[in-house]
């Protein structure tokens, strides 16, 4: 069993409304769910070999909520590693050394994982994310309804999978162009930090 951690900052994005039932053990706001997350590790190892300052992304498209499963999704690991870190991030994304990869990956098929290039501007609620061609992510701050000022909620959660905690926004942008494809820009996005480990 490999010995890893990891600790980083994670983008969310799907097609829920703002905040997603999803974190609160609800149904999804369609009844499906279309979305996914992006890690920035700034620190990391799997076994012996560095991780550091690599970033991976996964998306998927779930016919329900995801714990029912029946889902395709498609993954991108950052082209800047190495081949022994290629090697790291690809048993994440695949689930074989477990983390929320290895929950996630019994609901879904996975399309071989594909390096691309991360352009990762973290801002907040400013932040703008592409990777490749694939991936357009620009997030904003949610806004309240009848005055459209800027409201600033955060979340906890703490038997969260994925997340403990952090910041809910709204995507102005979020388009996936793979063989998963779907445009859900003024949905659903948060941004939180995330450290896990093996047992």
């Amino acid at each position: 069993m490999s010995k890893w951690q990891l600790a980083g900052k994670v983008v969310i994005a799907c097609n829920c409304d703002w905040g997603c039932p999803c974190n609160f053990n609800a149904r999804p706001s369609r009844g499906k769910c279309e979305g996914g997350w992006i890690w920035a590790i700034d620190k990391g190892h799997v076994d012996d070999v560095s991780v550091d300052t690599l970033a991976i992304a996964l998306y998927a498209d779930w016919p329900g909520a995801i714990h029912e499963g029946g889902g395709r999704a498609v993954a991108y690991l950052d082209d800047r590693a190495d081949d022994r870190q290629r090697a790291a991030l690809l048993a994440l994304l695949r689930g074989e050394v477990g983390g929320p990869w290895g929950i996630f990956i019994n609901t879904y098929k996975l399309a071989p994982p594909e390096p691309a290039k991360f352009e990762l501007d973290f801002a907040d609620y400013n932040t703008k994310i592409h990777i490749g061609n694939a991936v357009e992510l620009e997030l904003q701050a949610m806004s309240n309804p009848v005055t459209h000022a800027e409201v600033h909620p955060e979340f906890v959660l703490p038997e969260g999978l994925v997340v403990k905690g952090g910041k809910l926004a709204a995507s102005r942008v979020f388009r996936l162009r793979s063989d998963v494809s779907y445009d859900h820009s003024g949905q659903y996005a948060a941004f939180a930090p995330f450290s896990y480990s093996s047992p």
